[in-house]
């Protein structure tokens, strides 16, 4: 993997400042002043000090006041990077892939931002070098990046926490989450979360336009997916350890792609 096509790191120098790479995930850190970023159309005021997760399908663009002096980061990472082992177990990972309908916004514990910035300086410059197992040395400071995101920022959904579909909605998307590979009926994330699987579709239609079943049979076509680009597991492996005789959501050449 050349992994320099596979991250990429600018500064946030422009008084507008565009994605460049639509098909990699964004993690934007803005610690200056700024006018706000624009999501999807939608401006976030009062964002200095916030770290920003988002999913390739946003558009979104940083407007600053002053051109010359850098408000902070963005870090692009591809699909591939995500991917590595060694990232698999972090929560940015459970953010990706079970969250993309919502922005995810986390501020840095004090303390840890002088941490922080001292990753991404090393990250930056490696980047621009050909030394001997760069590759290697890059890897493991985004692991530890994301380490200390894990371990030092409070990651959750902009979801309004005050409305309560809302947050019934995301709860459920935390336990599927855990659940996925040993529960695939309503009822089951219903009763974990205290309420009648009729309000937990009404919840989930109501925010997100589609049914608490849909999403989980959405989940588990992604985790099967996932499985089968990148191991060794046949169809039918991949369907017992999720707990089906077979995947219908799987068409017959995935394993080709």
């Amino acid at each position: 993997m050349k992994i320099d096509q596979h991250i990429k790191i600018s500064k946030i120098i422009r008084r507008e400042t565009l994605k460049t790479n639509q098909d990699f995930y964004s993690v934007i850190w803005i610690i200056g002043t700024v006018k706000g970023i624009l999501i999807d159309g939608v401006l976030h005021k009062n964002v200095s000090n916030s770290m920003f997760f988002l999913n390739p399908r946003y558009k979104w663009k940083i407007l600053k006041t002053n051109g010359k002096v850098s408000s902070g980061y963005i870090m692009y990472l591809s699909d591939k990077v995500l991917n590595e082992p060694s990232l698999s177990k972090l929560q940015i990972n459970e953010v990706r892939i079970l969250h993309t309908d919502t922005i995810h916004k986390a501020q840095l514990a004090p303390g840890i931002q002088n941490r922080v910035q001292t990753i991404i300086e090393m990250l930056e410059e490696l980047l621009t070098t050909h030394l001997n197992h760069r590759e290697d040395a890059i890897l493991a400071l985004v692991n530890t990046f994301f380490v200390y995101c894990d371990g030092q920022c409070n990651i959750k959904s902009s979801i309004d926490n005050n409305s309560s579909k809302a947050s019934i909605v995301y709860s459920f998307k935390k336990l599927l989450s855990e659940r996925i590979t040993e529960q695939h009926d309503v009822i089951e994330y219903a009763e974990a979360l205290h309420i009648s699987p009729k309000y937990l579709n009404e919840c989930v239609q109501e925010v997100l336009q589609t049914g608490a079943k849909s999403l989980i049979i959405e989940q588990l076509g992604m985790r099967a997916r996932h499985t089968l680009k990148f191991s060794d597991k046949s169809i039918k492996e991949i369907a017992f350890d999720l707990g089906f005789s077979f995947l219908p959501t799987l068409a017959p050449s995935a394993k080709s792609t």
